[in-house]
């Protein structure tokens, strides 16, 4: 039997510039999705130079306009695109947050790809401690973060 299920869309509204800067976030990062993690981790590492650090309202609002335009990004296998589509789109405002991948740490073993901004997960709906992150990218205070 199936159960009938809605996406979450979010109730936020783009201009026009926005709409189109994320819609080419969203196209970015279904192509990046595709390439092998640690080509991601380079392409990332070296957008997050020269970038500010993103607070969570920034990161929160990115991501939001990222699931707005896209129905895949918005959808639970969603999670690397949604993730790389959020930090590029912070990038066009000159700042990003953290981008991770991780598993989560109790069975049955799931992967996971989200953003954070000072260890918090943006917009994530998991308690604190319920993924552990394998491979991060972002942009620390003074120097960029790839561990």
């Amino acid at each position: 039997m199936s159960t009938p299920m809605t996406l979450e869309r979010p109730e936020v509204t783009l201009g026009p510039l926005r709409w189109v800067g994320a819609r080419a976030a969203v196209g970015a990062a279904r192509v990046l999705a595709t390439q092998q993690p640690a080509r991601i981790r380079r392409v990332l590492a070296r957008l997050a130079r020269g970038a500010r650090p993103a607070d969570y309202d920034q990161a929160l609002a990115a991501r939001q306009a990222v699931m707005a335009v896209s129905l895949t990004c918005r959808g639970a296998r969603g999670c690397v695109p949604r993730s790389i589509a959020t930090m590029l789109m912070c990038r066009l405002s000159g700042t990003v947050p953290t981008w991770c991948v991780g598993v989560r740490s109790l069975a049955p073993f799931a992967a996971h790809a989200w953003v954070e901004v000072d260890g918090v997960m943006v917009g994530e709906s998991v308690p604190p401690g319920y993924l552990r992150t394998l491979l991060s990218v972002g942009r620390a205070a003074d120097h960029s973060e790839v561990s």
